[in-house]
């Protein structure tokens, strides 16, 4: 995570609000990958669901997956919950459908168990996403008799 002082904080926080598309991004960005990300939860969330520009929603969502961390997939799932618009419902779910992580066999194992995780969380939206996207899932076992079938 990347330590901001006060001042960068600030002024991530102020970008947020911005009308300028670029500085709400780059404000995403960087509260995405904040290790203060906890206290600019509601920023974050405002830019996830932003009715302006989709870039801000698709930057700030990839940044949070690319943490590979719980709590970033919580911030997105929690956002797809909630999100009201066709576009950031596009947006986050094409986020969480092509996260980089799924392509190597140790992301994919590090998803589902967080995607478990979540699956109980005290938030009924990020829970019922989480047991979504869990239920669309094939277990490995199958992913590999598949395979092997696939090779015979």
């Amino acid at each position: 995570m990347t330590p901001l002082d006060d001042q960068d904080l600030s002024t991530a926080i102020q970008n947020a609000g911005s009308p300028t598309w670029s500085l709400r991004v780059a404000a995403g960005r960087q509260l995405a990958v904040s290790d203060k990300i906890e206290e600019v939860a509601d920023v974050i969330h405002r830019l996830l669901l932003d009715e302006q520009d989709t870039g801000v929603i698709q930057e700030t969502a990839e940044t949070l997956l690319a943490r590979n961390d719980t709590i970033g997939l919580r911030f997105v799932l929690l956002a797809y919950s909630r999100a009201a618009t066709n576009d950031a419902v596009d947006q986050l779910g094409a986020a969480l459908d092509c996260n980089p992580e799924w392509m190597t066999t140790e992301g994919a194992d590090q998803l589902i168990k967080q995607y478990r995780e979540l699956a109980t969380d005290q938030d009924a939206g990020v829970r019922d996403e989480a047991q979504q996207i869990l239920a669309r899932l094939r277990p490995r076992e199958e992913w590999a008799r598949g395979s092997a079938q696939a090779d015979s």
